[in-house]
């Protein structure tokens, strides 16, 4: 299950809105075919593994990181694949929480196919988080808030001048990061201090680039901006709530989006409605501190350069969250950099199909 898992993740930012998904074909000990989901509308993992393993797959143990679908969309059904191909065991780490796709294994045991839920079910969870997050259609998008920060919990130094925290390998990580992701989101403050482009510049690009989003109560964001000034071909969305006409007809001169709520919950809700399913937020404190008050903040990432920013230096938080109590997802170096990622709200579980 966990090669099945490794492998799934070469679908890192190509799946959506699907999630991604691994399989592996095992017979007498011995793995026989492999798949992954590659991209959306591509063969789905247990086709490829099956592809590979051919005639060797009958009497085989398949390992799925995903109930198989049972139902015929751009690619026929996973579980009547596996049905024709004589497989004797399927293990699943996790059930397809899709109305509209599951019942794969209820279809698989009525052909007499043993079928065991629950391995590596967490890690299987964490892997498609906000696909498992949307299927309850909650009301707003699945957020990962990440901040790199020095070692005294700044962000920024007394001068406010930008200037980067963490070293190189950190930052082309965060570009990894945005590609799984439908939005990448900043406050105004931060758009303007730093001017920066959200796009993903590093690594393998995402199938379809991830909305710019901007938290901006008055529409400040300049039109000379680099956000503006690449709308056309990057989409962005500034999100107000008292927005001037002025700036706004400059803004959209240039092709963004403004769009108007009553405030965060509708705006998170607005962002669902646009397709958004899930928003990774750079920055800055006020913005953080809005989503951390609200407790709509799923996964915290923090970056912890060594570095000291010392008196008058911007602080991550308001209110620094205790992050002792919450669970520690993942911890990983990056050169001199740590990373650590903490669970804010916990997934609801996923019932194996009775």
């Amino acid at each position: 299950m966990r090669r099945a898992l490794a492998l799934a993740r070469r679908g890192w930012g190509q799946t959506a809105p699907n999630p991604m998904v691994g399989a592996v074909l095992v017979k007498d000990g011995v793995v026989v075919g492999e798949g992954f989901h590659a991209k959306f509308g591509a063969p789905h993992a247990e086709a490829m593994a099956l592809a590979v393993a051919g005639d060797l797959a009958r009497g085989a143990t398949a390992y799925l990181t995903l109930e198989p679908c049972a139902h015929e969309g751009k690619t026929p059904p996973c579980a009547d694949a596996l049905i024709a191909a004589g497989v004797s065991r399927v293990v699943v780490a996790v059930a397809d929480p899709n109305p509209v796709a599951q019942g794969g294994a209820k279809r698989l045991l009525a052909a007499g196919i043993a079928v065991e839920f629950g391995f590596e079910a967490e890690e299987a969870l964490e892997l498609n988080a906000p696909f498992f997050f949307a299927a309850a259609n909650p009301p707003r998008p699945w957020i990962t808030l990440k901040l790199a920060v020095s070692v005294d919990g700044a962000i920024a130094s007394a001068s406010r001048e930008p200037r980067w925290l963490t070293g190189e390998a950190a930052r082309h990580y965060v570009h990894r990061l945005r590609a799984v992701h439908d939005a990448v989101a900043v406050g105004v403050g931060t758009a303007l201090a730093d001017d920066p482009n959200l796009n993903v510049r590093h690594g393998r690009r995402p199938r379809v680039a991830p909305l710019r989003v901007v938290f901006d109560r008055t529409a400040r964001l300049p039109a000379d901006s680099q956000l503006a000034r690449t709308a056309r071909r990057s989409p962005t969305l500034v999100v107000a709530e008292q927005p001037e006409a002025g700036p706004v007809t400059a803004l959209e001169q240039r092709g963004v989006v403004v769009l108007t709520t009553s405030g965060l919950a509708d705006a998170l809700r607005a962002l669902v409605e646009r397709g958004v399913r899930s928003m990774f937020v750079e920055g800055g404190a006020q913005l953080a501190q809005s989503l951390l008050a609200a407790g709509v903040v799923d996964r915290l990432i923090i970056f912890q350069a060594p570095v000291l920013l010392g008196p008058g230096a911007l602080a991550a938080f308001v209110e620094a969250p205790s992050v002792d109590r919450f669970r520690v997802v993942e911890r990983r170096e990056f050169g001199d950099d740590l990373m650590a990622v903490y669970a804010l709200n916990e997934l609801p579980s996923v019932a194996a199909p009775t």
